[in-house]
């Protein structure tokens, strides 16, 4: 059995996940409107694994015997000037997801419930990730600015992500 307290958490976390596809799909659609294939891509890949962390908390609570309590998904933003500040938006996105996880590790460790530990361990690691490739695009639209050759180069090389299964338990 799952805490109260625990799981009223992971369910916050659950409607987080899918805010944050919400997020990526409203940041997908923003660049359908553009010739930025590439950028779209990552936001539709990014929109996907978000979708699948929520479900793994779906999953995990009806499995600890919990209850899942889906509560609307706020509006996310859809208008940004420009791509960096799409990315800037998604990068603060991440540090925002970081915290509520850290936040979730400080229920679990009160609680002591290491089983949960041991399940929200993934999406630390998930979110060390997550933070770096967001950061590392940031990154390099900063440095390309104008260059409408660099920006060339690097909508082709987003377009090379795809979307992959992870196993979350």
């Amino acid at each position: 059995m799952i805490s109260q307290r625990l799981e009223k958490a992971l369910n916050e976390q659950l409607n987080y996940e899918l805010y944050s596809a919400y997020l990526y799909f409203s940041m997908k659609a923003y660049f359908s409107k553009s010739a930025w294939c590439g950028f779209r891509q990552w936001m539709c890949v990014q929109a996907h694994e978000e979708m699948e962390h929520a479900m793994g908390i779906f999953h995990y609570l009806i499995e600890r015997c919990g209850t899942v309590e889906l509560e609307p998904i706020a509006k996310p933003e859809h208008e940004w000037p420009d791509a960096l500040a799409v990315f800037e938006a998604a990068y603060n996105h991440e540090k925002t997801v970081t915290a509520k996880i850290n936040e979730l590790f400080d229920i679990m460790e009160e609680e002591k419930d290491r089983a949960a530990l041991s399940f929200l361990d993934w999406y630390l690691k998930e979110q060390v990730e997550e933070e770096r490739n967001a950061r590392v695009i940031l990154e390099k639209l900063k440095f390309i600015g104008e260059d409408k050759t660099a920006l060339m180069m690097l909508n082709e090389d987003l377009m090379k992500r795809e979307i992959h299964q992870h196993d979350i338990k």
